[in-house]
């Protein structure tokens, strides 16, 4: 690996909202890792968050107890699939074209269910599962992130 395409892939996690990036190559590994403290050190962020706390002391407890729940609730039970990478999320193999799946479709294991762009190499992500297609989570066209849920199936 050499130095241009480190600096290219440092430019790219720059220029992206990848928060970090890994590439082997042979028996050469880079890692490259986006420090993002300079975002939460920002004067009208620290400041809207301690003033938060600071006026209402009681509401802020009540505040994330009560949030959780209805996340918890519209999370529906299944299968989830996961990006087995980062990159950019396409739903359809075109922009002109129908998507892979869509929310009630019936799928089986191997079925094309999106394309993963990754340092432009386009990725079919297979259904590991059988099942309905229950909830997209991600939007044609954003950033994905290793792990990140997809899709849920049951």
């Amino acid at each position: 690996m050499d130095i241009r395409s480190i600096r290219k892939l440092i430019e790219i996690v720059e220029e992206s909202n990848i928060a970090e990036i890994e590439i082997q190559e042979g028996e050469h590994s880079v890692r490259i890792t986006r420090n993002k403290e300079p975002i939460y050190m920002t004067a009208p962020t620290a400041m809207h968050y301690q003033a938060a706390p600071t006026a209402a002391s009681n509401p802020a407890p009540a505040a994330p107890t009560s949030a959780p729940a209805p996340v918890a609730a519209a999370e529906p039970t299944g299968t989830k699939i996961a990006s087995p990478m980062v990159g950019t999320f396409y739903a359809a193999p075109s922009p002109t074209a129908a998507p892979f799946v869509s929310v009630g479709d019936s799928i089986t294991i191997g079925d094309t269910l999106c394309i993963i762009e990754a340092m432009k190499i386009m990725n079919p992500i297979e259904a590991e599962v059988s099942g309905v297609v229950k909830q997209i989570l991600i939007q044609n066209g954003e950033p994905v992130e290793y792990g990140q849920t997809l899709f849920v199936v049951e």
